[in-house]
């Protein structure tokens, strides 16, 4: 059979307390109880548990009729059967500090028995202290002793009987939402890994809402890390729900799936990855990773040219010597093979395609060499020092007035008339 023990704030009253220790029948009992008041010196609760004689007053309109023995006396317990705690009367976090070292220890002495709080008596601080200090920990139930009430005061002696109160859902919003905070800083892995850890609960609705929690942080994990068939298929399963509870914030989001997942002829997926990797580039910077971000957004540089090229004909990595201008000398590789890199590929991109293609690489040439240089001493390039998080403002900085909105048209052009908003940083489930 398991054993129980029952942890109790003590006010001034008895009789829930005794009501608890008769039904629960504990093997030990965690008394917390107030220490005599600095102010006036009158005696605290815990008189009540450790006095000798006859501590308690037993009172009926405000007089004293009665003093009985204290609490373990009348209980029956021994000596070895309980603890009496001293907490603060209205100091909550001495008081939940008390209380949360009490029950760890509680817990390890009897690590198979049944802990059931109960906080029924004390000061509004004691009782909140209990509870929060109980939430805390997952093995504590909780319950409070109630019964019938002719006033507003108390709950008639004789009437009493203990009522379990449900902290399910309490707990697993907390615990939740430690986890869900990371959303905060696109570190949806990290979300996904603690909400793994969470048992299911037996509530069918609170049950939903972890396991949504779970699989959209999942969702936005693969996303993050540019699997975007896996993000579709763990967010499809949700988008009635989503559409329901928050069809303007997903609606974008499915959009741009939809166009990163799309046939590799789609004239919209390639503009629709390139805006992608600049979103990744720019959470990579919101975490403080500015080599990362900096290296995705070289990438970004390359990529785009790369893209208008192909839609000439004209491949960077295999290029034909009838499209290279006499202004340009690329030689070819041991393979035999001529390429074009970053500059070479927008110097190609200006002669091909002029336009406003051929006045961005006029009038950002330097400004791209400035901030290329800046590149390649990294150590994810050519060089032995981080990206500092100056560098990347300025890197940045010029991506959104030069690149992005050259960006924009040319993606317009090809159909993707609107770019996808950034992941989100918090839940999108009411």
């Amino acid at each position: 059979m398991t054993q129980t023990i029952l942890l109790c704030t003590v006010g001034g009253s008895h009789q829930p307390i005794l009501t608890a220790i008769r039904e629960l029948q504990p093997v030990f009992v965690l008394f917390f109880a107030s220490g005599r008041d600095q102010g006036t010196g009158q005696p605290g609760s815990i008189v009540t548990i450790t006095g000798k004689g006859h501590p308690v007053e037993v009172r009926r309109a405000g007089q004293v009729v009665e003093h009985l023995p204290n609490i373990p006396t009348q209980a029956g317990l021994g000596d070895d059967q309980f603890q009496a705690v001293e907490v603060p009367t209205d100091d909550l976090d001495q008081a939940v500090s008390a209380m949360t070292a009490a029950i760890a220890e509680i817990a390890e002495r009897f690590p198979r028995a049944r802990l059931i709080a109960d906080y029924t008596g004390g000061t509004k601080t004691m009782t909140a202290a209990l509870v929060m200090a109980a939430l805390d920990n997952d093995r504590v139930e909780l319950q409070l002793i109630t019964g019938n009430r002719a006033d507003l005061i108390k709950v008639q002696d004789g009437s009493q009987a203990g009522l379990a109160v449900s902290a399910e859902e309490i707990r697993l919003r907390r615990a939740m939402r430690a986890y869900l905070n990371a959303w905060d800083r696109f570190a949806y892995g990290e979300a996904a890994e603690g909400l793994l850890r969470l048992p299911l609960p037996r509530d069918p609705g609170l049950r939903g809402d972890l396991q949504i929690a779970r699989s959209l942080s999942q969702a936005f994990d693969a996303w993050d890390r540019f699997d975007h068939a896996e993000a579709s298929a763990l967010l499809e399963v949700y988008r009635p729900r989503l559409g329901s509870q928050a069809g303007a914030q997903v609606g974008p989001l499915f959009l741009a799936l939809k166009h990163l997942c799309a046939e590799d002829d789609s004239s919209q997926k390639t503009p629709a990855r390139l805006w992608d990797l600049w979103l990744n580039a720019k959470r990579r910077a919101a975490q403080g990773r500015y080599d990362d971000a900096v290296a995705r957004g070289y990438r970004l540089l390359e990529w785009t040219a790369q893209w208008l090229l192909a839609g000439r004909g004209i491949l960077t990595g295999d290029l034909k010597p009838e499209q290279i201008p006499a202004s340009l000398a690329i030689t070819a590789n041991p393979d035999g093979k001529l390429q074009a890199g970053l500059r070479n590929a927008w110097e190609l991109a200006a002669h091909h395609i002029g336009g406003e293609v051929a006045a961005f690489v006029e009038a950002e040439r330097g400004h791209m060499l400035d901030q290329l240089t800046k590149r390649n001493y990294s150590i994810l390039a050519h060089g032995d020092r981080p990206i500092a998080r100056a560098d990347w403002e300025a890197f940045s900085g010029w991506m959104e007035q030069a690149l992005i909105p050259l960006l924009g048209t040319q993606a317009a052009r090809a159909g993707l008339k609107k770019f996808a908003p950034q992941l989100p940083q918090a839940p999108l489930w009411t």
